[in-house]
């Protein structure tokens, strides 16, 4: 359990929010524990992933179809795997994305 969750867990069984005692507790800045604890902000780590084009399970199976094609002697074009990525996703990837 990582500091957030501890913080989180103790927020939740105060009647009254003290986040600046649970903040000095467990070493997170006060603002960002209210804003978090709210649901104002996110990690960056969850900013990350909502920017990503694909989750790790279509990332997956793209990853695994292009190594398939290749295993039969067919390596895809990156206009094959803009295509494959845009079957997965309903919507067309960037044309610099593949080489990304």
């Amino acid at each position: 359990m990582d500091q957030f969750e501890a913080a989180f867990a103790e927020l939740d069984l105060m009647e009254k929010k003290n986040f600046t005692a649970v903040s000095a507790k467990y070493g997170i800045e006060r603002s960002t524990l209210s804003k978090r604890y709210q649901g104002k902000t996110g990690s960056k780590a969850d900013g990350y992933n909502s920017q990503k084009l694909l989750s790790p399970g279509k990332t997956k199976a793209l990853i695994k179809y292009i190594n398939d094609l290749s295993e039969r002697g067919l390596p895809p074009t990156h206009q094959m795997v803009r295509n494959l990525a845009s079957n997965l996703i309903k919507k067309m990837p960037g044309i610099h994305w593949v080489s990304r």
